[in-house]
């Protein structure tokens, strides 16, 4: 009843789905493939291919390393990583290649997931924290598929959403066809088996996020060579922000540098196709400013170089927390929850963030606890700046404190890969790698 009721209610919305896809320029690109209308993908060598879903750009930084460490252990299967985003796509492209192929993520119509998955014929189906597709698993489900949940999560307000009972009752029917959750906290796995979710298919391993790569040293700053920054300026990088909390980060740094005017901002939008509206809102506020898409277009540099920078590129904001003295997290100023705290942290820089951390609680707690982070509202972000441009060793304590965070709680992609592995067979006839079609063995929650 609950699958009927569900395409029902999608069947009503898809002339509004398809008109906003198709209203977009950032999603006409892949619509064809989210429609299902993609050529047949099974090679003619039979290789064993494995579909990993993650939505965006941070679920891709998540599960990248996990996706090379099983590329490395079964270079027989193949690999599609898919997104909703382009964000996503260019991030597969850039930290995949050669390991991973991209496809767009096909919508949830009946029609076109079973077209989708006929087309793949996928052996094993990952997805990054909770994003549940009724039709797609059930589909995998009925093929015999295993469907594995990683990196779970589940935020409060999906939460308090979810436990009424109307809904609860349909989430509990879709969890059973997932083969295993292998969600980030205690607190994550408690609240998906209260959803529904069978306890023996309920396990913690931690969240990927702490196991990314530390970045490389290099030569020169990225803020010299992106930004064309003299390589002493103080930087202060905000990234992932949103409107709202720009106008109050760029009115903190306003007060910031009329006592320190060398140091310079670096905005980043969470989304890039904002750019030119926060370039308004900068000047608007007298600040000199500059876009990052305008260093390499030949426009002259201004001198003194622009206050605050604009990064309106993608792929280059973990290199840039690299040189900055102070970093800001944001979604975290405004209700939106929060991303990744946990990429300037592993370049030990001193993590500030906001009220609202509810898609990254654990991470702010850790930080917060650890002298690595701070919280800041409005009204403190200017002392808050100004207390650390001027204390170093501050800066320094604090950094390296978000940096053991990071290494003290590591070891989530051991624990994935384990409970992924479970579910390959060595075929002892053949050199290739194969998915057990048998019953997979429960593992119980810890």
């Amino acid at each position: 009843m609950w699958y009927l009721v569900y395409n029902i209610l999608l069947l009503i919305a898809s002339p509004v789905i398809l008109a906003v896809l198709w209203s977009k320029p950032r999603c006409r690109r892949g619509l064809p493939q989210r429609l299902g209308m993609m050529e047949p993908q099974s090679p003619p060598d039979g290789k064993p291919l494995v579909w990993v879903h993650a939505v965006s750009l941070g679920e891709v930084v998540a599960v990248a390393p996990l996706v090379k460490e099983l590329h490395r252990r079964h270079p027989d299967c193949r690999f599609i990583v898919s997104t909703v985003t382009e964000t996503g796509r260019e991030a597969v492209e850039q930290r995949l290649a050669g390991v991973a192929e991209h496809r767009y993520a096909p919508l949830d119509f009946p029609w076109v997931v079973s077209r989708t998955v006929e087309s793949l014929c996928p052996v094993l189906y990952l997805f990054v924290e909770t994003e549940l597709w009724p039709n797609l698993l059930r589909h995998l489900n009925r093929r015999g598929v295993p469907t594995i949940m990683v990196n779970g999560r589940i935020s409060s307000r999906s939460f308090a959403r979810q436990v009424w009972p109307l809904v609860r009752a349909f989430y509990a029917t879709m969890l059973r066809t997932l083969t295993l959750c292998l969600m980030q906290s205690e607190r994550d796995a408690q609240r998906i088996m209260t959803l529904g979710a069978d306890p023996r298919k309920v396990k913690r391993t931690g969240n990927l996020k702490f196991d990314q790569p530390a970045p490389a040293l290099r030569e020169s700053p990225h803020a010299v060579r992106l930004l064309g920054l003299p390589e002493s300026v103080p930087l202060i990088v905000a990234g992932s922000t949103h409107q709202g909390e720009e106008e109050i980060l760029v009115d903190a740094y306003c007060a910031l540098s009329r006592v320190h005017p060398e140091v310079r901002l670096v905005l980043a939008p969470r989304h890039i196709e904002r750019a030119e509206q926060v370039e308004a809102m900068v000047v608007a506020k007298g600040c000199t400013v500059r876009r990052r898409s305008t260093v390499d277009s030949g426009a002259p540099r201004l001198e003194p170089p622009a206050q605050v920078t604009v990064l309106d590129s993608r792929g280059e904001l973990a290199g840039l927390y690299q040189d900055a003295i102070i970093a800001f997290v944001g979604g975290t100023l405004v209700p939106v929850g929060g991303h990744n705290l946990l990429e300037p942290a592993v370049c030990g820089k001193p993590v500030l963030f906001g009220p609202y951390t509810d898609h990254c609680a654990e991470i702010a707690e850790l930080l917060l606890q650890s002298g690595g982070g701070r919280r800041v509202s409005a009204s403190s972000l200017t002392q808050d700046l100004v207390e650390l441009v001027t204390q170093p060793g501050k800066r320094s304590h604090m950094g390296g404190a978000a940096r053991s965070v990071v290494d003290q709680n590591q070891g989530a992609m051991g624990a994935t890969v384990e409970a992924i592995e479970s579910l390959f067979v060595s075929s002892s006839s053949s050199t290739t790698s194969a998915l057990s079609r048998t019953p997979y063995p429960i593992m119980a929650g810890r």
